[in-house]
């Protein structure tokens, strides 16, 4: 061994014996040339399964996760993932497939990419849904080459402009300028929605369309939606729709009743596949009828009682995506539509609300709300009460840590000075939202009587304030003996 020290490590502990192969064995130095074999053994450490064990599920407590506590996460929709989903995922003609065999032989997983595609459609209202793409921002990169790739198709060229509003996510300009579009950014009114005095403005021969969320990034219903979609096309311009917050409204109103042209959809933030940590993410996207020849290749399609992938598309935008999208996570979609039914997932969106409406009145009593009307699945609150004795919404989220609870998103959007986005979702009980309240009221109470308790938060967390300019740039990823 070298002189590298693993302080679990004990020389000769091990958590496993090869079998023997009951077969002739070659020597390693018959079968590989000497100088490329090593001189020493490699410096691993040396435990016991049990030491293995314990040495990660103990590493696994330093994280907050939402098996261990509030999520209150907004726009992310950090809900709970049944586990049924993962044992669907899990079952051996799926996890065993491989990307290269033939349609033949894959039957079963291209009916169900089919059939998931036909329940998004239904959940949307757009007949035409691909699954390719990885995850969100990706599917709405596709969703804006459709469009381009429509005006082309009619020799509209001209319309290179794409309309955002401020509440808008983040990943919307920047997937809009990606794509090869100028970016037109309009203020929202009062009320926190699309300002239509401001949209009849910006509109013209030169616009492509409109990226909106509805309900948007405040948590609010664009009330004027129809009005809107009716400036847009009569100015020939398309809607696209930000499904990240489709949670609130599924089985209620469907984007393509309110007249959006293309969607996609966070399958994470709707039908809860597991979220962040780097995993895999999933997204579907869904559009009219007349965008159908533009879609990224293959297409699953039905062709009689057969499934396949249909790769003439002459038209197509080209393939987005090695093999055919996040597949796992597309199990795990499938698994939770149909484990709900339209009832189930009409009721989802129903909870959803209700939940970040109950807090939403709790906690404007200590908290400034800049928007008074109801709100949908989420809400923003501004600390700028708390700001002016001295503490900031990010030393009101740190504080949070101590209690268990993770923090709601900070400082976004970026039209809330000092911002909280809280989105409770529909699996918390109301004893956790009630838990919530208190944290949050105790917490107010703290800025007022004892600031530096907040300002020096977290307290009791595994990593104690970092510098987070420093973290952010110079993160320490790797594990180095003292």
């Amino acid at each position: 061994m070298s002189e590298l020290i693993y302080e679990k490590s004990v020389a000769g502990r091990q958590a496993l014996v090869m079998p023997r192969m009951g077969v002739a064995q070659k020597k390693l130095s018959d079968m590989v040339p000497s100088e490329y074999l090593r001189k020493e053994p490699p410096s691993l450490p040396e435990v016991s399964e049990l030491d293995a064990v314990r040495h990660f599920v103990n590493l696994s407590k330093l994280n907050h996760s939402i098996d261990t506590g509030f999520y209150p996460l907004g726009s992310c929709t950090m809900k709970y993932n049944p586990k049924v989903n993962d044992a669907m995922a899990a079952l051996e003609g799926f996890r065993e497939l491989h990307p290269y065999q033939p349609d033949d032989q894959i039957q079963g997983a291209l009916e169900l990419l089919w059939t998931l595609q036909q329940a998004i459609a239904n959940v949307v209202g757009l007949p035409a849904v691909t699954l390719q793409p990885a995850a969100g921002a990706h599917g709405e990169m596709l969703g804006l080459m459709l469009i381009k790739a429509y005006f082309k198709s009619k020799g509209e060229t001209g319309r290179t402009k794409i309309i955002v509003p401020d509440t808008a996510h983040g990943t919307n300009p920047a997937t809009a300028a990606m794509a090869g579009f100028q970016v037109v950014e309009i203020a929202s009114n009062q009320r926190g929605t699309v300002d239509v005095q401001a949209l009849k403005k910006a509109l013209g021969p030169d616009v492509a369309g409109i990226m909106l969320t509805n309900p948007n990034t405040l948590g609010l219903f664009e009330e004027e939606i129809v009005e809107v979609q009716r400036l847009v096309h009569e100015a020939g311009g398309l809607l696209y729709y930000d499904g990240a917050n489709l949670n609130a409204i599924m089985g209620i109103v469907r984007p393509g009743d309110m007249g959006f042209d293309v969607c996609h959809l966070n399958l994470h933030k709707t039908f809860s596949t597991p979220h962040g940590g780097g995993g895999p993410g999933g997204c579907a996207v869904a559009c009219r009828e007349k965008f159908l020849p533009f879609l990224p290749k293959p297409v699953v399609s039905k062709q009689g009682d057969r499934f396949v992938l249909d790769w003439d598309r002459p038209e197509t935008v080209g393939k987005i995506k090695g093999f055919y999208g996040n597949f796992g996570i597309l199990v795990r979609a499938l698994t939770y539509i149909l484990a709900f039914g339209r009832e189930g997932l009409c009721q989802v969106s129903r909870d959803a609300v209700l939940s970040a409406n109950y807090l939403k009145e709790k906690l404007k009593v200590a908290y400034t709300l800049p928007h008074t009307q109801p709100c949908m699945h989420e809400f923003v609150l501004s600390g700028n009460k708390q700001k002016e004795r001295g503490v900031s919404t990010n030393h009101v989220a740190k504080r949070m840590l101590d209690f268990g609870v993770h923090s709601p998103t900070v400082y976004f959007p970026l039209v809330v000075p000092e911002a909280m986005m809280i989105e409770p979702t529909e699996t918390e009980s109301k004893q956790t939202l009630d838990r919530f309240v208190e944290i949050m009221m105790q917490i107010d109470k703290e800025t007022k009587e004892n600031p530096e308790l907040v300002l020096s938060a977290p307290h009791n967390t595994p990593v104690a304030k970092l510098d987070e300019a420093l973290a952010a740039r110079k993160p320490n990823l790797r594990w180095q003996p003292n």
